[in-house]
């Protein structure tokens, strides 16, 4: 018998061999394109801040130069203070519009849960271009500002009022998840002690959602801080980090300074990353595996509060996308209101954006595609196969840095790595190949977490078995993991798709005219007074996003059909 066998232990050894080799290859693939998409262009943005003009090192100088500019350390107490007083503002609304749909009966909650979601199919800078219709200086509305003491709504006030309706869902989604791992057994005994309902808000419900609050908080004023669209729609003079650095790099060609700011936009993000890490660290376990779910009682008069408080954040929601819509068919604003289709032919034909929604589909759908197959082999290589443990640490670290490494900075970033004449990669600056790799290094860590998250749900029996049976991992991968982990990449394409038609930061620094995405083109048309056509191309991605979304769901309905028929 072990004679007949022997002729076949030789490929067998190979076969493990070869399959062991391709999953090291793949590795090490993986951490080449984090090292020159991601920690490459970082690390040169850290070097043009430590040199001048000539590329000498001058340690410090410029750092110095940057302290001694009054206007660019206003901009600097501005992105704060405004970042800060958004924060302040969001997170009580958010709370509470959370604390609605988790903790009272009341009626309608997934269509307030939906109008909700809706700002995150838009572009951030929608909310500002409907402000301006709004309360602009011909505005709907502009008494009231005028009743109230603001003289106008470009500047603080309109970024800040901008910022709390497009961070609001980000913040919401976090504190909803807080406030759904609740045990009713605390309750319970808080009621046989006759508690007041006072007193448990604050010794039960706000411990139990507090580190949500900080982690809601953090994304907060991260968001904000690093925003580029608002202020450079409503923002007016008022200047704020994220201007300045396009202004100096753009405008100025001062690549130096340019430098600077883009590292005190990423030091808050870096901080915010570590204080959320930290608290992470210290969360314990909400539900223990006795814990009861927690179902709200019946209170008609707080029932009521809830409905009436969600209804109407959910009309103001509804007013700023309504005023969008509203304003990109009227015709000539504010003086003919008549429907037209006049800024939609403006914006497609005669300034060209027809040719920036191609571009911005291309852009998604590479992202959605190889996004989600690169974050995915990625993830299964550090979870499911074993060797080069020091490689695996440093991919690691490389998957969750983009989460503290604002958009705005990571494109700065690209300008300086990728426009140097030296490099090997300079064919590709300017080219949606470049944007497309930049949007998925962007939102890497998302969609990293969301794979790691439904890899480590699956038993490692699985890897285990086919090495006992010498079956190469790729066949373990192709015939066992993906079909049951498809749900997770469905989530993980919307998301690319989503966030690649919707984002501005890091594309401002990377097209050129023959690559210039719709969103950008949005910017360009606002800047020349279009506002109407910039209305009516926002308009257009959010239902370009809206149909991506359902199509999308209808896939994961269909692959759950015919993938998912074990869970039943």
């Amino acid at each position: 018998m072990s004679a007949s066998l022997s002729p076949l232990l030789p490929k067998v050894r190979q076969r493990t061999h070869w399959s062991e080799r391709i999953a090291h290859l793949t590795l090490l693939l993986v951490l080449l394109l984090l090292l020159a998409f991601l920690a490459a262009p970082l690390l040169t943005i850290l070097l043009q801040s430590v040199q001048d003009t000539s590329e000498k090192y001058v340690g410090l100088a410029n750092f110095i130069a940057y302290a001694q500019t009054p206007a660019l350390l206003d901009s600097l107490w501005n992105s704060l203070w405004v970042s800060g007083l958004v924060t302040l503002i969001t997170l009580p609304l958010a709370f509470l519009f959370a604390y609605a749909l988790t903790r009272s009966r009341m009626r309608f909650k997934p269509l307030f849960r939906t109008i909700t979601l809706v700002p995150l199919l838009a572009p951030s800078l929608l909310s500002a271009i409907s402000l301006i219709y709004w309360f602009g200086n011909q505005g709907v509305l502009k008494s009231w500002l005028t009743a109230v003491g603001i003289d106008q709504i470009y500047g603080a006030t309109g970024i800040v009022l901008a910022e709390v309706f497009s961070v609001f869902p980000h913040a919401l989604m976090i504190l909803i998840t807080a406030l759904s791992l609740a045990d009713a057994r605390l309750y319970e005994a808080a009621d046989a002690l006759g508690t007041s309902a006072r007193r448990k808000f604050f010794t039960i419900t706000l411990p139990g959602a507090k580190y949500g609050l900080i982690s809601a908080g953090l994304v907060t004023f991260t968001l904000v801080i690093t925003d580029f669209g608002i202020p450079k729609v409503i923002g007016g003079n008022f200047n704020v980090l994220a201007t300045d650095v396009f202004k100096l790099v753009i405008g100025q060609q001062d690549f130096q300074r340019g430098a600077v700011v883009a590292l005190l936009l990423l030091t808050p993000a870096f901080l915010t990353f570590g204080v959320d890490h930290f608290i992470q660290r210290k969360q314990t376990a909400m539900l223990s595996a006795r814990a009861v779910p927690y179902k709200p009682k019946k209170a008609p008069v707080f029932d009521a509060l809830m409905t009436a408080y969600c209804t109407g954040s959910s009309l103001l929601i509804l007013a700023v996308l309504g005023m969008a819509v509203f304003a990109s068919f009227a015709t000539f604003w504010p003086y003919d209101l008549s429907p037209s289709w006049r800024h939609y032919v403006m914006g497609l034909v005669d300034a060209e954006v027809g040719v920036g929604f191609i571009n911005s589909l291309k852009v998604a759908a590479g992202t959605a595609f190889f996004g989600t197959a690169l974050v995915f082999v990625a993830a299964y290589m550090l979870e499911k196969t074993k060797g080069l443990d020091s490689v695996r640490g440093v991919v690691r670290l490389l998957a969750m840095l983009p989460m503290a490494v604002p958009g705005l900075v990571l494109g700065l970033g690209y300008i300086f790595f990728f426009n140097k004449p030296g490099n090997p990669l300079n064919w590709m600056y300017q080219s949606l190949a470049l944007m497309t790799l930049a949007t998925i290094v962007h939102f890497y860590t998302t969609g990293h977490l969301t794979a790691v998250t439904a890899l480590k749900s699956l038993d490692g029996e699985f890897e285990s078995v086919s090495a006992s049976l010498k079956v190469p991992f790729y066949t373990t991968f192709w015939r066992v993991t993906l079909p049951i982990c498809t749900p997770a990449l469905i989530d993980i394409a919307r998301y690319f798709f989503v966030n690649a038609m919707t984002t501005i930061s890091a594309m401002v620094f990377l097209y050129s005219p023959e690559t210039k995405v719709a969103s950008i083109a949005i910017l360009n048309l606002d800047e020349a007074g279009e506002t109407g056509a910039a209305a009516a191309m926002a308009v257009l991605i959010a239902i370009v996003c809206a149909t991506a979304t359902l199509l999308f769901m209808l896939l994961g309905w269909f692959v759950n059909r015919r993938t998912q028929a074990w869970r039943a």
